[in-house]
């Protein structure tokens, strides 16, 4: 891991058409998504775009980036579909087993777009995702004879030719103008969907950031899927506290829009990071290893999953950081320094809990 390239990377493009395309991160890019058995990857919808229903080997975490529209999904083992609307927020947790489509309606001003990340320590490939399409050039029944397939769906051969060839497109298609695709329904959201920019904040912090955290008791479906999320906004020149996940999981990070530094410490107090993150870019810090971020002028956002279903963090600065809890005796000699330098330095950061505003605000 220390000598791994933990630099952010952006996605490459792994197919498309008119209605959108499908992009995702390569462990070959991006070394710890391998290393740590992570998949990523994005979906673009244009208007009338449909991603075909398809079922991963991986389970996983939907966040809504940009746009709104419907995402079909069925449950393994359910009598039906959920036809659910989504919109920018929103995060869904996909069980292994869940056939999903998605679409982007004829008339939507703005393209839909959907990160995943998810795990992929069962999968195919470690740190990559593997889809499999239920329709389409590469759908799965393609690879069917017209013999089973007929006899699978009662139908003659003929028709179950037909029926298996007519879809010429792969993955994500445009749907033909006028064609009318099912109402969403805002039940179907209960239970299922948790939106990150309408609930409420585990953190708020006046001149500093603000959290919401994913975990079992908001959203339910998490424990299915064994992982963490959360969405952290922090305002211009604000910092987060230096921390690292204490439960032994590893932290994946897209920065959705401004941008900052970033800087990861590992092994031996080893710098094993220290970049600028931009909008579009993920990255992954290892186990135990301690990150911090500060944002731009403009502020930062990003969107994480950890690898265990309700993370736990440990911040080395702040009112709640570790250094308040250990007696000052041991500082001082920790340190080996006075106790005149140690009031002082417990003394900083009373009131300051993980962010820390720009210097100068009061």
């Amino acid at each position: 891991v220390m000598s791994m390239d933990l630099s952010p990377k952006k996605p490459a493009k792994a197919y498309g058409s008119d209605g959108g395309a499908y992009y995702d991160w390569s462990p070959a890019d991006l070394p710890m998504l391998g290393a740590a058995s992570i998949g990523a990857a994005k979906l673009h919808l244009f208007a009338g775009g449909l991603a075909l229903p398809s079922y991963s080997d991986s389970a996983k975490i939907a966040y809504v980036l940009q746009g709104a529209g419907a995402c079909g999904l069925v449950l393994p083992e359910a009598a039906s579909e959920k036809v659910i609307p989504v919109k920018e927020g929103d995060t869904l947790a996909l069980p292994f087993g869940a056939v999903t489509w998605w679409h982007n309606a004829e008339g939507a001003s703005a393209e839909m777009v959907v990160l995943f990340l998810g795990d992929t320590s069962k999968g195919h490939t470690p740190g990559r995702f593997t889809n499999f399409q239920l329709t389409g050039a590469a759908g799965i029944f393609t690879g069917f004879s017209t013999e089973f397939v007929a006899r699978a769906w009662d139908l003659d051969q003929d028709a179950a030719a037909k029926i298996v060839s007519t879809q010429p497109g792969s993955g994500v298609v445009k749907i033909a103008a006028g064609h009318r695709m099912p109402e969403p329904r805002v039940e179907d959201r209960q239970g299922v969907v948790l939106n990150c920019l309408e609930a409420p904040l585990d953190v708020d912090i006046p001149g500093g950031g603000r959290v919401v955290v994913l975990n079992t008791a908001n959203l339910p479906p998490v424990k299915d899927v064994g992982l963490g999320s959360d969405l952290v906004r922090i305002d211009g020149k604000s910092m987060c506290s230096p921390g690292f996940s204490c439960d032994s999981a590893y932290q994946v990070t897209y920065i959705v829009r401004g941008g900052g530094r970033v800087q990861v410490v590992g092994i031996d107090g080893t710098r094993v990071l220290e970049t600028r993150a931009e909008a579009g870019c993920l990255f992954i810090v290892p186990r135990f290893f301690v990150v911090s971020k500060i944002a731009d002028d403009t502020g930062m956002e990003w969107f994480s999953i950890i690898t265990t279903p309700n993370p736990i963090f440990s911040h080395l600065a702040g009112r709640t950081s570790v250094w308040k809890a250990i007696s000052p005796e041991v500082l001082e000699t920790a340190f080996n320094t006075t106790p005149e330098m140690e009031k002082m330095f417990r003394s900083k950061r009373l009131d300051s809990e993980i962010f820390f505003g720009r210097p100068g605000l009061v």
